[in-house]
This record gives structure tokens, C-alpha cells and sequence, in this order.
């Protein structure tokens, strides 16, 4: 995919499973190749990072991802979501690097995990919201100190 190819990630409220991720991959798979904006084909492809992230990434030089593209991946995985017991929009919800192990805390319980010092300025977050493929591969995962989450602690 192109550098500047869009990307989407959802967090999973829960880790998911070995199987229920080989399940989930070939569910993305069946639906990105399916994907269409405007009965135009997107080039797409998706994956389960960490058994607790879906990425979706559409290269949009041949067709751009319209609204109600956009719409069907949000049903999609909301569907999902329901199947497999979990929630993917759950945005409260901080994931962290501990150990090299993924954690999840809700903002609230994030907040005293700093004040504890159990994470500090250098851990790692994941910042959900990058927007391109460039962006995921260099600023996914960054300090604690130059994210959006150093607002809330």
C-alpha cells in the first residue's frame, strides 16, 4: 500500500483470541475485497494487530473512500463487534505498552496509573487516530509525552 494510503484503526475492548483472530482476518479479507465506493472497486486490505487492533487501509489513487463506504466498514465492524462480544468504539479506552505487552486502562484508570508512576512520559501509547499508512508506520506508538493522552493526565 501507498504511503499515503488512508488507514483506520479500531480497538478491540477486549483482547481477542488466536482462533477468534484467524476467524476476524478472514472475515476483513472477505469484506475488503468486496469494498466498494461509488460501484468503484477500493483497493483495500485489513488486518488484526496485537490480537486488540483492526486496521483498515484503503489506497485511494484509484478510487477514494466515500461516505457511505466509510459507513459500510463502520457497520461492518460494529457487526463484528456484536459476533465476537467485544467493542470497537470504545474510545476511552488507552492502550499502552508495558513490558512490550499491550495493556489496556479506561482514561480514568490511566490517569492514576501516572499518578502511581506505573507509566510516565516514556511509555509508549498507541495513537489510534493517525490517518495515513505513512503516519501508522512512524507515529502509531509514542511517548506518553508527545500524544494526545498527555491532555487527560
Amino acid at each position: 500500500m501507498h504511503e499515503d494510503s488512508r488507514v483506520w484503526i479500531y480497538q478491540s475492548s477486549r483482547e481477542l483470541s488466536d482462533n477468534e483472530v484467524t476467524e476476524i482476518k478472514q472475515q476483513l479479507n472477505q469484506f475488503t475485497s468486496e469494498w466498494v465506493s461509488h460501484n468503484k472497486a477500493l483497493k483495500a486490505k485489513a488486518d488484526v494487530l496485537h490480537n486488540r487492533f483492526i486496521q483498515l487501509i484503503v489506497d485511494e489513487s484509484q478510487a477514494g473512500a466515500s461516505g457511505c463506504s466509510i459507513d459500510k466498514s463502520v457497520h461492518f465492524l460494529q457487526d463484528l463487534g456484536f459476533r465476537y462480544a467485544t467493542d470497537f468504539f470504545d474510545r476511552l479506552n488507552f492502550a499502552y505498552l508495558k513490558d512490550d505487552n499491550v495493556q489496556v486502562a479506561h482514561k480514568d484508570d490511566f490517569v492514576q496509573l501516572y499518578q502511581d508512576g506505573q507509566i510516565h512520559d516514556h511509555t509508549l501509547v498507541f495513537n489510534n487516530l493517525v490517518k495515513t499508512k505513512s503516519e501508522m508506520d512512524s507515529s502509531w506508538t509514542v511517548p506518553l509525552a508527545q500524544s494526545w493522552h498527555k491532555n487527560f493526565v
